[in-house]
């Protein structure tokens, strides 16, 4: 099996390596060095208890569904979360993301997402060992892990960084360290600030090394220096190792920053999609059935270009996630379904990863030219969003925090629990009943939205229970800066909910989940977004099952397209309508209508 994945697939891996590493004298050594490795790790992988298939269809079946969770929050430790792999089981998950689990240093670390090493867990969270169990445990439930690759830095307390500070010049080598500063502005001058308020400039001086060194997000995470071949044979050993322990899909974190050029912004360039694809390459001759996700949270036209079966087969989808809070704030679905119309394809085998919250921020992360377009100004409607979104805009429903707020322009990102965001928070703090089944209908709504998508829908831990933002971060001197802190939050296995509203919530997305998980009409990647007459409606094919949806408060109408069918029966209520004719969507109101006959529909 190795000897044919490795025939079939060396040529390719060796025409990347060659563009990135052809220069290097030691070329054809290090080819052999990476064989040595591939081999030994494709041994340890057929020793795997669950079966290693290159088939990876499940990426496109509608039985896949998803959540992304802290286990520390969710379960206190890597043992306990296998206790509960039977909630997953009845809520319908088959797919479980782990956020940052990996070793950190004790002060500073970015949320984890400074990594001391790739082979040890958390101490807290347990030992790679619980991990290697929670993925046999997984798989036997039939239920896949993910977690997070942190490929672009190390922390700086990692054993390369700590070695590279005694002047081991292997490790140096490791990273980008200049001892000339004017060489660091240099780099500079063409580089963006990702965290302006908080530092200047991408480097650090760092009295150890007696230099600049290369730090992108943060002073404590150290850039990897991908033009040195031993960084990438050193970190496809920690790939390679993660995937042996049983781990299904690697989220490749800050991909878009992972290669350095001089007089460029050093962001999605050509030779990171190379660098990629090496990687990919890799796990396809040693590791079969590992997937990568794209973690790509740029401008719409450089999300698209990392998703490849050759690079990454899943991606996360900014735009989606941010247009569907777009819509809900300005009750207009032009934009949504502008852009998806032509922003949607991507290539055989591939497929979206497709959510309503995450750990982390909402950007407004669609495209002023798509805007511009249909006569929308995206700098003035990002300002409306993020005034909407933040308890800045009269008459809004949502109770959100801003993150990276620039007190100067009023721009910044969005924080927020789902439900707080779609209004029940504030429906419950009011008490206000209509407030409150408003809210209901809309969270419903998006929902039912969500799961209808080709791809697989992801949820955040928490949101089937509609969790309401935690505002005592700002009590805790290690997270009060940082807003994002408002939606991590520790799940009460003995009291789940403090409101019947949250319950209710948690019973209509189950119920969403197993709409679609049963509903094999909903697998495969065909969809055709509708335009609309009607600004409020959002609608789309998925072959012989259409979706409409209402975006707003008010009725909104929308005529049902032509049909062999005479009638369609809505899978979610069992109500059924007539072709042909105009509908009547009342207040957040969604569809999911099926042709109806005897050959086609069963009941």
């Amino acid at each position: 099996m190795y000897q044919n994945r490795l025939q079939r697939y060396m040529p390719q891996l060796v025409k990347r390596l060659f563009e990135l590493y052809g220069t290097h004298w030691d070329f054809y050594e290090i080819l052999s060095q990476l064989e040595k490795i591939m081999r030994k790790a494709a041994k340890e992988n057929e020793l795997l208890t669950y079966p290693q298939q290159e088939n990876k269809s499940w990426i496109e079946n509608s039985n896949t569904v998803g959540i992304t969770l802290y286990v520390d929050l969710f379960s206190n430790d890597l043992q306990s979360l296998i206790s509960h792999i039977s909630y997953f089981e009845e809520l319908g998950i088959n797919y479980v993301h782990l956020m940052p689990l990996f070793a950190r240093p004790k002060g500073e670390n970015d949320g984890g997402y400074a990594v001391s090493s790739y082979r040890k867990i958390q101490k807290p969270l347990g030992t790679i060992t619980d991990l290697a169990q929670v993925a046999t445990a997984f798989h036997a439930a039939g239920i896949k892990l993910v977690v997070d690759f942190v490929f672009n830095h190390t922390s700086d307390q990692h054993k390369w960084a700590i070695e590279a500070k005694k002047g081991n010049k292997k490790y140096t080598e490791y990273y980008f360290i200049y001892s000339d500063k004017s060489e660091v502005d240099r780099w500079n001058n063409t580089l963006r600030e990702i965290f302006p308020n908080t530092r200047q400039g991408s480097f650090t001086y760092v009295k150890e090394v007696s230099g600049w060194v290369w730090t992108t997000f943060n002073s404590f995470q150290w850039d990897l220096n991908y033009s040195n071949p031993h960084v990438f044979i050193a970190m496809c050993k920690e790939m390679l190792f993660l995937a042996n322990l049983g781990i299904d899909v690697l989220r490749l974190d800050a991909l878009a920053f992972v290669w350095k050029q001089k007089e460029t912004i050093c962001e999605n360039l050509p030779q990171a999609h190379i660098l990629i694809q090496s990687f990919q390459y890799v796990a396809k001759i040693a590791c079969p059935s590992l997937i990568f996700k794209s973690e790509a949270i740029v401008h719409p036209d450089q999300v698209i270009q990392y998703i490849k079966a050759d690079e990454c087969a899943l991606s996360y989808n900014p735009l989606q996630m941010a247009l569907f809070w777009s819509s809900l704030a300005s009750r207009d679905t032009r934009l949504l379904t502008h852009s998806l119309q032509h922003r949607w394809h991507i290539p055989e085998k591939t497929n979206w990863v497709n959510y309503i919250r995450c750990h982390d921020d909402i950007g407004w992360t669609f495209s002023d030219e798509d805007a511009a377009e249909i006569g929308i100004n995206g700098y003035d409607h990002r300002n409306f969003l993020n005034k909407f979104y933040t308890g800045r805009f009269k008459g809004s429903f949502a109770k959100g925090e801003p993150f990276q707020l620039n007190i100067k322009t009023g721009d910044c990102r969005v924080c927020g629990t789902m439900a707080s965001l779609a209004g029940l928070e504030q429906a419950e703090l009011k008490k206000n009943s209509l407030y409150r089944k408003m809210a209901i209908a809309r969270i419903k709504m998006i929902y039912a939205v969500l799961f209808a998508l080709p791809g697989i829908p992801l949820i955040y831990q928490g949101d089937e229970w509609a969790h309401f933002n935690d505002y005592n971060y700002l009590k805790n001197k290690k997270t009060k800066t940082d807003s994002r802190w408002v939606h991590r939050i520790k799940h009460n296995w003995e009291k789940p909910y403090s409101y019947q509203s949250q319950k209710e919530i948690y019973e209509i997305i189950k119920k969403l989940i197993w709409s679609r998980k049963t509903e094999q009409l909903l697998s495969g990647s065909y969809i055709q977004f509708y335009n609309t007459q009607d600004s409020h409606v959002f609608a789309f094919s998925r072959g012989k099952i259409d979706i409409l949806a209402n975006f707003s408060e008010s009725d909104a109408f929308f005529t049902l397209p032509n049909s062999k069918s005479q009638k369609y029966i809505d899978i979610l209520s069992k109500n059924t309508y007539k072709t042909n004719t105009t509908q009547k969507l009342t207040a957040y109101e969604v569809r999911w209508l099926k042709e109806y006959n005897n050959e086609i529909y069963n009941n």
